[in-house]
C-alpha cells in the first residue's frame, strides 16, 4: 500500500517556528498550518497532530543561527528531513513582501518540487571540532586587533621600535617604556596586557588542538593532508571539520566550485568574460589554503618539518606530495614571470592545491576500506 507523502516547512527562530504543509500532489494547495513553539517538545506534538496513520512526513527549514538540532532530533526519530542553504532558495525578483508564514509556504513548496537540495550536515564529533578551530580563528582576530590598538598608542605618542614586533626584545622594551603622564602608562599597561591575555589563550587553545586530534575519527585524514607542504596541523584540521565527508565531491572540480575557488563569469553570444573567484561556500577553508599556497614561492624540496610529518604515510600519498610541490612551485614562478599579481598566483596556487587534498582524501579512504 502506498504511504501518502505531507512536505513539511518550517521557518525556524529563536523562538518560534513557522510551519506550512503541503500533500503529495501538485494541484494541491499548500496550506499555512500556524505558528509553535521553538522547543522540540512543540514539535514532537506538532507530528502527532499532522501525522495520520499510513502517512509519512518530510521536512524541511533554512539552515540559520538555529544549527541542526531540529534536524537530529526529526532523523531520530525516522522522518526525512532536509536543510536547505538561504542563497540557494529562487527567490522573485518583484516580491516585496516578507513574513515568517510565506517563507514556510515557499519553502514546502519549492521543496515538494524538488527545486531546492540539502546541505551536508555535519557529525556532531565533526562539528565539534569545526567549533573549536572556529573558536581558535575568532581569538586569533581578537589578537590581532589587540596588537593593533596597543601599537596605534604607541605611534601616536612617539614610541618607536626599531627591531621586529612581538619579539622577545620587543616585549623587553614594551616593558621598560615610561610615558608622561601616569593615566597613559595605565593605558599603555592595559593594552599590553590584552594582547598578551590574547597570546596566551590563542596557546592553550592550540594545545587542546593538538591533545583532541587523535581521538578523533578524522585523524588519519588530518595526518594524511599534513603531507603537503603548506598544510599544517591547524590547516589540515580545520579542511576536514569544515568539508567533512569528500565523497560527496565526485571530482575535485566540485571541491574547488565549493570552495568558492573557481573564476566567476559572466558570458553571453561571442563574448566571454571571466573575473574574480566566485568566494561562494566555505571561507574557512578558502582562507587556510591561500594561506598554505605562500610557501609554494620557494623552490620544490622535503623539508625536515614535511619528511616528519610524512613518517608512516603510505608512498602514494608521499609521492602526490612531492608532485604537489613539483607542480605547485612551477605554477608560481611561471605565472609570475608572465606579471601575474603575486595575489592571482596564490589564489591559484589554493585552488590546485584543494585538488590534491581531494585525491590524498581518496587515498586514505582506499587505505581504510
Amino acid at each position: 500500500m502506498k504511504k501518502n507523502i505531507f512536505y513539511v516547512g518550517l521557518d525556524v527562530h529563536k523562538n518560534t517556528i513557522d510551519v506550512a504543509i503541503a500533500e503529495d500532489c501538485a494541484e494541491c494547495e499548500v496550506r499555512a498550518y500556524g505558528k509553535i513553539n521553538s522547543s522540540l517538545e512543540a514539535l514532537n506534538k506538532l507530528i502527532r497532530k499532522i501525522r495520520t496513520k499510513g502517512s509519512k512526513l518530510r521536512f524541511v527549514y533554512e539552515a540559520g543561527p538555529c544549527g541542526y538540532e531540529i534536524y537530529r532530533y526529526l532523523t531520530s526519530k525516522g522522518h526525512a528531513c532536509a536543510v536547505v542553504a538561504p542563497s540557494m532558495i529562487p527567490r522573485r525578483s518583484g516580491d516585496r513582501i516578507k513574513t515568517d508564514r510565506r517563507d514556510a509556504v515557499n519553502l514546502v513548496r519549492l521543496f515538494r518540487a524538488g527545486e531546492v537540495n540539502s546541505i551536508y550536515i555535519p557529525t556532531q564529533e565533526d562539528e565539534a571540532m569545526r567549533d573549536l578551530l572556529r573558536c581558535r580563528d575568532d581569538i586569533r582576530r581578537f589578537e590581532h586587533k589587540a596588537r593593533q590598538r596597543l601599537l596605534a598608542f604607541l605611534l601616536r605618542h612617539g614610541f618607536d621600535y626599531s627591531g621586529k614586533n612581538w619579539t622577545k626584545g620587543h616585549h623587553n622594551w614594551l616593558a621598560g617604556l615610561k610615558p608622561d603622564h601616569p593615566a597613559q602608562q595605565i593605558v599603555l599597561q592595559e593594552y599590553i596586557d590584552a594582547a598578551q591575555e590574547c597570546t596566551d589563550r590563542l596557546k592553550r587553545i592550540t594545545e587542546q588542538i593538538q591533545a583532541l586530534v587523535p581521538q578523533w575519527s578524522r585523524a588519519p585524514y588530518v595526518k594524511a593532508y599534513q603531507a603537503l607542504r603548506g598544510v599544517s596541523l591547524i590547516v589540515a584540521t580545520t579542511v576536514a571539520s569544515e568539508i567533512g565527508d569528500m565523497n560527496r565531491f565526485k571530482n575535485p572540480k566540485e571541491l574547488m566550485a565549493y570552495l568558492g575557488l573557481v573564476p566567476s563569469e559572466h558570458s553571453s553570444g561571442n563574448t566571454v568574460r571571466r573575473g574574480s573567484i566566485t568566494r561562494t561556500g566555505n571561507g574557512h577553508v578558502r582562507r587556510v589554503l591561500v594561506e598554505a599556497g605562500w610557501t609554494y614561492k620557494m623552490r620544490a624540496r622535503k623539508t625536515i618539518t614535511i619528511l616528519k610529518r610524512q613518517v608512516g604515510l603510505s608512498k602514494s600519498i608521499q609521492d602526490i606530495s612531492w608532485k604537489a610541490q613539483t607542480r605547485l612551485c612551477a605554477r608560481y614562478q611561471r605565472l609570475f614571470a608572465k606579471g601575474k599579481s603575486k595575489q592571482t598566483i596564490i589564489t591559484a596556487i589554493a585552488r590546485e592545491l584543494s585538488a590534491f587534498i581531494w585525491a590524498i582524501d581518496r587515498e586514505v579512504q582506499q587505505t581504510m576500506a
